[in-house]
């Protein structure tokens, strides 16, 4: 099997939790790290029991689905481990996706250009933060990579 077809578990570290709230962990820039994460931040959400409906739990899932798969089709070659983070705090819910490569995608503050067939991935993204009541963006890291977030309310 291509080693970018799944995601070995004993190249995924384990989740680490830090008092305020926020869970991370890492997995291999291949494509089965994308359902693989999808199912363990599910899981943690409920184990947490976090107040996680099934139209938001499907938005998270496809948050999570297009931000790991980014990871893996645009910066692999640069990001020998995906960072996803989850953060639960004072009534918000916070994913983000962190990997190695500099490029920042102006997807995120732009409109759709009719033409280009690129970015339309962060754009969904962006509509269903927004129409959840949150909001997303791109930081940059420390190490030169970049984090894709959005929050969300829970209510």
């Amino acid at each position: 099997m291509d080693s970018r077809s799944h995601a070995s578990t004993q190249h995924v570290l384990p989740a680490r939790h830090r008092p305020d709230g926020t869970w991370r962990f890492t997995v291999p820039p291949v494509d089965g790290s994308v359902p693989w994460v999808r199912h363990a931040v599910r899981d943690l959400l409920r184990r947490r029991r976090a107040p996680v409906g099934d139209d938001l739990m499907f938005a998270v899932e496809l948050v999570l689905s297009e931000l790991v798969t980014n990871g893996v089709r645009h910066a692999a070659l640069l990001t020998p481990q995906i960072g996803v983070e989850v953060t639960l705090l004072d009534g918000w819910l916070r994913l983000g996706v962190e990997d190695g490569h500099p490029y920042r995608p102006r997807a995120l503050e732009a409109v759709p250009d009719q033409h280009e067939t690129g970015g339309r991935g962060l754009l969904l993204v962006k509509a269903v933060a927004l129409e959840a009541g949150g909001d997303c963006g791109v930081t940059p890291t420390a190490g030169g990579g970049k984090v894709i977030w959005a929050t969300f309310p829970l209510y």
